[in-house]
């Protein structure tokens, strides 16, 4: 597999990390994006916009509108910041802002954990295959169904 390295954040440094990359990005980073990132950040599998919003509605003591989650969602997704599991219309932290490559989604069908390898052979040949398509800006999205380990035994 031709994996590239790449530094892997967590915690406070994740949170600063996608901080900078959206800043970078010359968009700003609010007290809103802020939360919706570490909400994000705290699911280790997946999550929706309405989870998010229920989420920081119980936590912030008003109601936060799905639809604004879906925004800053969707700005985190172009930013790099996080990665859109297709399949299951939800969203994953991206663990290294600012590195841009394409993930390939490994989905557990059983607990629904979501882990991602990085294969550039693999969506460097769907980049190639789109371009010869006459795409142009072509981002793969690959997503690999089955059982992880633990679910398997």
């Amino acid at each position: 597999m031709h994996a590239h390295a790449h530094h892997e954040h967590a915690g406070d440094d994740l949170i600063e990390a996608a901080r900078l990359a959206l800043l970078d990005s010359g968009e700003q980073w609010t007290g809103m994006r802020q939360s919706v990132y570490e909400e994000l950040a705290r699911h280790d599998k997946p999550a929706s916009a309405y989870d998010i919003a229920d989420n920081l509605s119980r936590s912030r003591g008003k109601r936060v509108a799905p639809n604004s989650v879906y925004r800053i969602l969707d700005l985190f997704v172009r930013t790099n910041l996080a990665k859109r599991i297709e399949s299951a219309n939800a969203y994953l932290v991206n663990t290294h802002p600012g590195c841009r490559h394409d993930c390939i989604f490994l989905i557990c069908d059983d607990c629904g954990k979501a882990t991602h390898i990085d294969d550039d052979r693999v969506t460097g040949a769907l980049r190639e295959a789109g371009k010869d398509a006459g795409f142009t800006d072509v981002r793969p999205v690959v997503e690999l169904r089955g059982l992880c380990d633990e679910c398997a035994e």
